[in-house]
């Protein structure tokens, strides 16, 4: 019998087509029954595209072009599988958000630690089940709150944490072995770590019971932030240090976040956040491994950080297209043999380069579409930003809605009852393989290239980012692509009833709590465990994080730390690739 004749079979089941002949038939409605409408009716545009500009969409899709759906047993097995199994395309856990909901983070710092805590303790009453900790600039460029440079920045775009007894404060009454603590952190990464680890002895918590996330992803600070201190190579000696330390202490701290949030804030496409990510976590791993590290004890300890931006569709299938390319990636790059190193953890942030502070409303809109975006695609956690961000740090009445935009879509909406709700659909598998194949395009490239470190220094990643980031704009500006309050539908109210100012004063308490800090402290024991940093950071080899913790238990400051390392390290200084 012709599958195609639509006739059921003996079972009464419907037969699958065949996909040649689907092809065909999808030519002849194309013909036949499309293109008379479209003359007389123009589309909206010539040429429609994900935001992905390589990404170009048909009208329709069948089984022909979802070849994961075309009703082949093997080829389903090797393209989608089943949940918690190779190759992980619709989720990592078996029974999804069926057995757990996400982890909901709201990414919270701003001001001195002791303000900072009371938004913690507000949140986790809020119904919060993890931080997410930011920190101000001179905290991730490791300079004290007394540094020149950090005048004018303390306590500004996150929290100014300078010594141990700052830690203390943040964290207090947060019990460390119930609540997993994310902190945004990168080139002092392993110094604000070892603050965590010295509160949580304090409190008496296990290190094996500690859990979070430290990001400690360097490689995007030199393609997309610039908070970064050292040159490349001892920054990736810092990394591999604190891998090793927590694979034997802290086993179940993450530590690296690998990220494609800030690729995408700069200015990059869906598929090249996918690749460049990727990119970086492969050169992280082959580091690791050069120097000792077993990649399926270090693999379980990598966790992922990415962007949701609005188109939806594009979104939930770059998020299944990510997994179903590292599990891949490990298995058969790293030769990794424990499954879970194959799994692709993610958390998720809406984008923050999507909202306006036109008509500032329409945020909260934005940022429920991209929420469900990263719930249908599979996060494992969450943070929903709030929709004043565009302006200034985020009031708690913002914050509270934020939040409550995750707590509807868990309760009410009914989209954590199945796992994987869009796998099947024609258009998002076929979507999944294109993002995967153009994303396993540019990591090839990149391999070529000698690496993510090279294209780093070559300035490769960075030029491509730029002419996506211009083409963007470029598509904002002459109206092709629609921002509603900005080059549409313009008017309304432009600012909200208020927004959160933080007082100068923090910068001068924190001056004062250092100057009291330095005066009643042990010089002569901070003196000599800052020599035998400088000393560990001139051997090759010599670990570090241990040193870290005494220092920082010996009330040693992040910038005190920081000039030891710079002293030996030195510091990066850009190149001139642009």
């Amino acid at each position: 019998m012709d599958e195609s004749s639509g006739k059921p079979k003996a079972d009464g089941t419907q037969p699958h087509p065949n996909p040649n002949k689907l092809t065909a038939l999808k030519r002849v409605w194309q013909d036949n029954t499309l293109a008379p409408i479209v003359n007389r009716f123009p589309e909206r545009k010539e040429q429609f595209t994900t935001s992905s500009p390589s990404i170009v969409i048909q009208p329709l899709y069948t089984p022909s072009e979802a070849a994961s759906y075309d009703g082949n047993a093997a080829e389903y097995l090797q393209k989608l599988g089943f949940p918690g199994e190779f190759p992980f395309t619709r989720g990592v856990q078996p029974n999804m958000y069926r057995g757990r909901l996400w982890t909901m983070r709201q990414y919270a710092g701003f001001g001195s630690a002791a303000e900072s805590n009371k938004r913690y303790h507000y949140l986790i009453e809020q119904g919060q089940t993890g931080l997410s900790v930011a920190f101000d600039l001179p905290t991730q460029i490791g300079y004290d709150a007394d540094h020149d440079l950090a005048q004018g920045e303390v306590g500004k775009v996150g929290v100014s944490i300078s010594s141990l007894q700052d830690m203390r404060t943040l964290l207090q009454g947060i019990p460390l072995d119930k609540v997993s603590v994310s902190m945004t952190i990168n080139a002092p990464a392993a110094i604000l770590l070892a603050m965590v680890i010295a509160v949580a002895k304090e409190q008496g918590v296990p290190l094996e019971q500690l859990r979070g996330t430290v990001q400690n992803d360097i490689l995007k600070e030199y393609i997309a932030r610039g908070t970064y201190i050292f040159p490349p190579a001892p920054s990736m000696r810092l990394m591999t240090d604190l891998f090793l330390y927590c694979a034997r202490h802290v086993p179940k701290w993450n530590t690296i976040s690998v990220s494609g949030y800030h690729i995408r804030e700069a200015g990059s496409s869906a598929v090249q956040e996918v690749a460049f990510t990727l990119a970086n976590a492969v050169e992280y791993v082959q580091q690791a491994t050069e120097v000792g590290l077993d990649v399926d004890l270090i693999a379980s300890q990598i966790s992922f950080f990415f962007n949701a931006h609005n188109d939806f569709l594009e979104e939930v299938a770059k998020f299944r297209a990510a997994r179903r390319l590292w599990a891949k990636l490990m298995r058969q790059r790293f030769n990794a043999a424990d499954p879970k190193s194959w799994r692709l953890r993610f958390h998720t942030q809406t984008g923050g380069s999507t909202l306006t502070t036109q008509q500032p409303d329409n945020n909260i809109v934005r940022v429920t579409v991209q929420a469900l975006a990263a719930i249908m695609g599979g996060t494992q956690s969450l943070h929903t930003n709030s929709k004043d961000e565009a302006l200034a740090l985020p009031t708690e009445k913002a914050v509270e809605i934020a939040l409550r935009t995750q707590q509807i879509l868990a309760g009410e909406s009914g989209v954590g009852d199945v796992v994987d709700p869009l796998g099947g659909s024609y258009y998002i598998e076929w979507l999944t393989d294109e993002i995967e194949s153009q994303a396993r395009d540019y990591i090839e490239r990149i391999d070529k290239l000698g690496g993510a470190m090279q294209a780093v220094a070559d300035g490769f990643i960075q030029r491509q980012i730029q002419e996506s980031a211009y083409a963007s704009l470029r598509a904002v500006e002459s109206g092709a692509q629609t921002v509603v309050g900005v080059n549409r539908y313009q008017g309304g109210a432009t600012l909200p009833e208020e927004t959160l100012h933080v007082d100068e004063v923090v910068q001068n308490e924190q001056i004062a709590a250092l100057a009291e800090l330095r005066a009643r402290r042990d010089q002569h024991r901070a003196s000599a465990i800052l020599h035998r940093i400088g000393q560990a950071a001139r051997a090759p080899g010599a670990t570090l994080m241990p040193l870290f913790i005494e220092a920082v238990e010996s009330d040693v400051t992040i910038g005190e730390i920081c000039d030891a390392l710079r002293a030996e390290f030195g510091e990066h200084q850009p190149s001139s690739w642009v």
